[in-house]
């Protein structure tokens, strides 16, 4: 049962799954581009490569043969994948599942074209003068975001021909990897979005938790719940779409699958888009860390890697979380970087039904994510004033600077 798992991609996510290994007695090696990631200090070894460099990771593969390869990160030679599968390497979920969802192109066309999911339009652009002949194509607004990315990076809206260009430039800085390819999609008028994490399972059905509503700012989420309110109706049809698409790419693991919701009206019946979906735990599900369910997103991925079957997801309770950022301005010194330093644990600590986790990053950039605070209550408790709690909690929750030190290599 004790299995080498090689985790591609070392954040805050894969911190939580190491240590939902590690109690289930797994050897980890963690990997990502820098040292002292958050997952690297709960392994029980790290490496530190490029990972869109596809000799190194097959270097990093030869190493140390792993059973299973885990990635939990955009930037990487996916297409690497299906040689490991080949070799008798658990790719998780599969190799064809990583590689069609670390880039939007394959799996977009996937969901539209193949299997006839209700989906924005959309086209794709390769440079600016395609990306204005997408947005005429698809009509403003619109959103544009590169082919590769995480958590809302480069993500922006056009509402006029003068935001192009600026949109154009905002999508190549915030890519993954070295693809400078988008999609620009027209801008759905949806009342709300949400994640649907799925678990799809070797020897067991396909189960589905309590969906988790969100909030973003500057591309990425601010604040989650969970359960998000929608009719029962809206609910199936997302349930069913993600079952349709989670079977079609195969292998066992939790999907964040994401969905907007159009209302039904006076005129129209409801309406389910999907939007995106991630092969891995997601951003929006770190709320059931605050034990909203009987597993955590993280615990029900290790489950289904190592084959152990889940029989039920419960909903256990109500649960919100806001994140924790650094400051929009943080001190920088060629060849050396800020340190983080935390204040208002104690005060944040106080507030009854609520809970912390600091991630444990090693530097800080403007804006970046570096812990999260949760709430919870029972299940009858309204999810927003929830959502009201962690808020204050995270504001609480102050990210400084310890000292200007220089890099670890």
């Amino acid at each position: 049962m004790r299995k080498k798992i090689l985790l591609l991609g070392s954040g805050e996510l894969g911190k939580e799954l190491v240590i939902a290994f590690q109690r289930l007695g797994q050897y980890v090696i963690a990997v990502d581009a820098y040292a002292d990631a958050p997952a690297m200090q709960v392994a029980q070894e790290c490496e530190v490569i490029n990972m869109l460099d596809g000799e190194a990771l097959d270097g990093i593969v030869a190493k140390h043969r792993p059973d299973i390869v885990v990635p939990e990160v955009e930037s990487i030679r996916t297409e690497r994948f299906y040689d490991y599968e080949s070799q008798g390497i658990q790719v998780v979920p599969s190799a064809r599942a990583a590689n069609y969802t670390m880039n939007r192109r394959a799996i977009r066309d996937l969901a539209a074209q193949e299997l006839g999911l209700e989906t924005a339009p959309y086209r794709y652009a390769t440079s600016f003068e395609t990306l204005q002949a997408g947005a005429a194509a698809v009509g403003m607004p619109c959103v544009v975001k590169p082919l590769m990315s995480s958590s809302g990076k480069g993500q922006s809206v056009i509402r006029t021909e003068a935001d192009i260009e600026e949109a154009w430039q905002y999508a190549l800085e915030g890519s993954r990897g070295d693809l400078a390819e988008v999609i620009v999609e027209s801008f759905i008028d949806f009342d709300y979005e949400i994640t649907l994490l799925t678990l799809t399972q070797k020897d067991g059905e396909t189960l589905f938790c309590p969906p988790i509503g969100h909030r973003q700012e500057r591309g990425d989420y601010q604040e989650s719940w969970q359960p998000a309110a929608m009719g029962s109706s809206e609910l199936a049809q997302a349930q069913e779409m993600a079952a349709a698409v989670t079977a079609s790419l195969g292998g066992n693991g939790i999907w964040g699958v994401e969905f907007f919701i159009k209302r039904a009206s006076a005129d129209e019946s409801a309406t389910v888009y999907f939007s995106e979906l991630s092969p891995r735990p997601h951003d929006t599900g770190m709320v059931t860390l605050g034990h909203t369910q009987n597993f955590s997103e993280f615990e029900l991925h290790a489950r289904a890697i190592l084959g152990l079957t889940v029989h039920a997801i419960e909903h256990l309770r109500n649960g919100a979380s806001a994140v924790v950022l650094a400051p929009s301005e943080v001190p920088s010194l060629e060849g050396k970087t800020a340190v983080p330093k935390f204040s208002g644990i104690e005060e944040a600590a106080a507030i009854a039904g609520t809970d912390i986790r600091l991630f444990g990053k090693p530097t800080i950039r403007p804006y970046r994510r570096m812990a999260v605070a949760l709430s919870f209550d029972q299940k009858e408790r309204d999810v927003m004033e929830l959502v009201s709690k962690a808020k204050e909690v995270a504001a609480l929750i102050r990210v400084g600077t310890d000292e200007i030190g220089k890099l670890k290599a």
